[in-house]
C-alpha cells in the first residue's frame, strides 16, 4: 500500500483506537483522549515504526484541526459571564508569565529565541482543557470559570505576542496591522450583536434535519472568512479562528436553546470526531524524537521545561483563584493552567523556521508540552475530585464555618 494511502487509513484507525484505550484505562485513571492520540501518532510516525510520514495533504487537515480547536475555545467563552475584573487579573498573571518565561529563555537561548521560549511557557491549552472540564461537569462551576478565563488569556495573548514579535514585519508595523485586525474583528462582533438574527435562526432551524444544513455551512463560512482575513493581513490563522468562535457564540446565543444545542453538537462532531484528532495524531507523527534523544541537553531540558511550565503558569493562575478556594483547588488550578501544547507546537515551528531556536530545543519544548497534556490535567482533575466529592467537601467546609 502506498505511504499516503496507508496514512489515510491509519490515522482514522488511531482516532477510533484512542477513545477505546481511554475507556479501557478509565477504571484505573482518567487520561485525556489526546494523550493516546499523541502517543499513537509517535508510534506510527518516523520516530518508531515509520508507517506514516509527514505530508502536505494530512498536514493541511491538521491545520484545520488546530484552527477548529481554537474556534471551539472561542465559542465556549461568555465574556458577559466572565467579567472585566477576572480578565484583568488573568492578564496580569499572563504578564508575569511572560517576564518569567523571558528569564528562562535568556538562560537557554539568549537573543530573539528567548521570545519563543517565553511565549511557549506562557500559554495554556484552553481548547484541550474544555472537553475535560465539560466531561467532568465543571464548565459552569466557579472553578471551571476560573480555568476558562486563565485559558482564554493563555491562548489569545500568546497569539497576539506571536503576531507582534515573531511576524515577518517589524514590531511597529505588526502592531498597526494587528490593530487593524482588532478593529475589523470588533466590527464583526458589533454586527453580530446588532443585526437581527430572527430569519437566520429560522432558516437554521428549518434545515437542521435536511441536506441543506445551513447552520453548519454558515458557521464554516464564518470560520473561513475570519481565517482568510488573518491570512490576508499575514497574521496567525488561529487569531481568526478564535475570533470566529466568539462571534458565533453571540450569533447563536439568541437562538432557540434546543436548535443551538443541535448545531453545536454537529460542529463538535466535525471537530472532535474528525479534524481535532488529526491535529493531535499528526503532532505525534511530526514529533522529532530523534533530535530529542540524540541531544543530551534536549533530553535533560524536557523535565526542566515541564517544571518551568508548572511554576510559571501555576503562579500566574493564583491571580485568578477566588478567595474561597482552598489549597487543593488552587493546586488543581495551577496544574490545569500549566497544560499547554497547541501554541507550543505553533511557536516552536516558527522558531525553527526562522532559525531562532534549534530543532533540539523545539523538540524539548514540544516534548514538555506533550507531557503537560499527559500529566497535568490528570493530576489537576484528581486533586479537584469528582463533583459529588467536591460538593460534599464544600458543604462540610461551610458547616464548619457555621
Amino acid at each position: 500500500m502506498e505511504e499516503s494511502a496507508l496514512g489515510l487509513v491509519l490515522i482514522p484507525l488511531l482516532a477510533v483506537l484512542a477513545p477505546l484505550l481511554g475507556r479501557a484505562i478509565g477504571p484505573i485513571m482518567r487520561v485525556p483522549v489526546v494523550v493516546f492520540e499523541l502517543l499513537l501518532g509517535i508510534l506510527v510516525g518516523p520516530a518508531v515504526f515509520g508507517w506514516v510520514h509527514p505530508n502536505e495533504f494530512i498536514g493541511m487537515f491538521s491545520e484545520f484541526g488546530l484552527a477548529m480547536l481554537f474556534f471551539l475555545a472561542g465559542s465556549e467563552i461568555d465574556f458577559a459571564t466572565i467579567g472585566r475584573r477576572p480578565l484583568a487579573r488573568a492578564s496580569l498573571g499572563w504578564a508575569l508569565s511572560i517576564v518569567l518565561g523571558l528569564g528562562v529563555g535568556f538562560l537557554l537561548v539568549p537573543g530573539e529565541g528567548m521570545i519563543v521560549i517565553a511565549i511557549a511557557l506562557s500559554s495554556t491549552a484552553l481548547g484541550t482543557l474544555m472537553p475535560i472540564l465539560r466531561d467532568a461537569g465543571e464548565l459552569t462551576t466557579p472553578f471551571g470559570r476560573a480555568v476558562t478565563v486563565i485559558g482564554t488569556v493563555g491562548e489569545f495573548l500568546p497569539l497576539i505576542a506571536i503576531s507582534i514579535f515573531l511576524g515577518v514585519r517589524s514590531a511597529s508595523v505588526a502592531t498597526v496591522v494587528l490593530l487593524l485586525f482588532v478593529v475589523l474583528a470588533l466590527l464583526a462582533v458589533f454586527a453580530a450583536r446588532r443585526i437581527p438574527h430572527g430569519r437566520l435562526h429560522a432558516f437554521v432551524s428549518a434545515t437542521l434535519h435536511t441536506s441543506a444544513q445551513f447552520g453548519v455551512r454558515f458557521l464554516l463560512l464564518l470560520i473561513a472568512a475570519l481565517v482568510a482575513l488573518s491570512l490576508w493581513l499575514d497574521l496567525d490563522i488561529l487569531l481568526g479562528a478564535f475570533v470566529a468562535g466568539t462571534v458565533w457564540r453571540i450569533v447563536i446565543s439568541s437562538a432557540d436553546e434546543e436548535d443551538a444545542a443541535q448545531v453545536d453538537s454537529k460542529i463538535e462532531g466535525i471537530a472532535f470526531g474528525f479534524l481535532v484528532p488529526i491535529f493531535f495524531i499528526y503532532t505525534g507523527v511530526t514529533f522529532d524524537l530523534q533530535a530529542l534523544l540524540e541531544s543530551p541537553l534536549a533530553t535533560a531540558l524536557v523535565p526542566v521545561l515541564l517544571l518551568a511550565m508548572l511554576i510559571i503558569r501555576g503562579t500566574a493562575a493564583q491571580f485568578s483563584a477566588s478567595d474561597g478556594m482552598g489549597m487543593r483547588d488552587r493546586s488543581a488550578l495551577a496544574f490545569l493552567a500549566a497544560t499547554g501544547l497547541p501554541i507550543i507546537v505553533a511557536v516552536a515551528a516558527i522558531g525553527v523556521d526562522r532559525d531562532l531556536i534549534g530543532s533540539h530545543i523545539a523538540a524539548a519544548l514540544i516534548g514538555a508540552g506533550m507531557l503537560s497534556v499527559l500529566l497535568y490535567p490528570l493530576i489537576g482533575m484528581t486533586l479537584r475530585g469528582d463533583r459529588a466529592a467536591v460538593q460534599a467537601r464544600a458543604g462540610s467546609e461551610s458547616q464548619g464555618e457555621l
